[in-house]
């Protein structure tokens, strides 16, 4: 199973379906249906975050489903602990995202020591990275996926603009035949396929697709910057 689902994510899209607390949007339901719908126009895995979304994105969607748990808003809190990893699984996700970097962790546990019980129970473990040795560290404790998914989010690494292509590069070329997952500020159809074209084995696209508060903040900003320029030139 989990050779075929990894095959099943080569050259594909994942789309994230996620909402911030206090976001309208913040709701299982919704999730779910949000899951459904980038299904339909593509998808071929789902990352979710919180137990509830989870069970409900595999109630919504036949595709793998990449579940997370935040806890906090700094540090380490992308699946934080081996309770909050185990939590996924048992709601449901297929592949347990769990932050990759070298940072201590909350309960004093390590990478590693998530990594046996999730294998344990079925559910496979992609690693949030924030630079090569992270990812290096995490396959070499047994991360079936590695992410870019904290380029730039840890003092380890300044943050780009757009995805860090050249983190990506780097990671593909130090881990050959790992599965190397671009995430990370991917904005547009060619950043994704930039990342493609940088050897990764798939794509996790999240704000631009799922986030409309975000979405409408970057028109609604162009549009009264526009407005000025108009305003000054008259």
């Amino acid at each position: 199973m989990s050779t075929q689902l990894i095959d099943a994510l080569t050259g594909r899209l994942v789309v994230s379906c996620q909402a911030y607390p206090g976001e309208p949007l913040r709701d299982p339901d919704v999730t779910g249906r949000m899951c459904a719908a980038v299904v339909a126009g593509g998808a071929a895995a789902v990352r979710v975050q919180g137990v509830d979304d989870i069970a409900a994105a595999r109630r919504a969607v036949d595709v793998p489903v990449i579940g997370l748990w935040k806890d906090g808003a700094e540090d380490v809190f992308i699946t934080p602990s081996v309770d909050h990893a185990l939590a996924c699984a048992r709601a449901g996700a297929h592949v347990v995202a769990v932050d990759g970097t070298r940072r201590p962790r909350p309960d004093g546990s390590v990478f590693a020591d998530v990594v046996g019980p999730l294998h344990e129970v079925g559910a496979l473990v992609m690693a949030d990275c924030d630079t090569v040795e992270s990812a290096v560290a995490a396959v070499a404790a047994g991360a079936d996926l590695v992410g870019t998914t904290l380029a730039g989010y840890t003092a380890d690494r300044p943050r780009t603009s757009g995805p860090d292509l050249a983190l990506l590069e780097a990671v593909v070329r130090e881990l050959p035949g790992v599965p190397v997952v671009a995430e990370g500020r991917v904005h547009r159809p060619d950043d994704a396929a930039a990342a493609m074209r940088a050897g990764a084995h798939a794509v996790v696209v999240g704000t631009a697709i799922t986030h409309p508060t975000t979405l409408t903040r970057w028109f609604a900003d162009a549009v009264a910057a526009g407005s000025r320029r108009e305003a000054e030139a008259r």
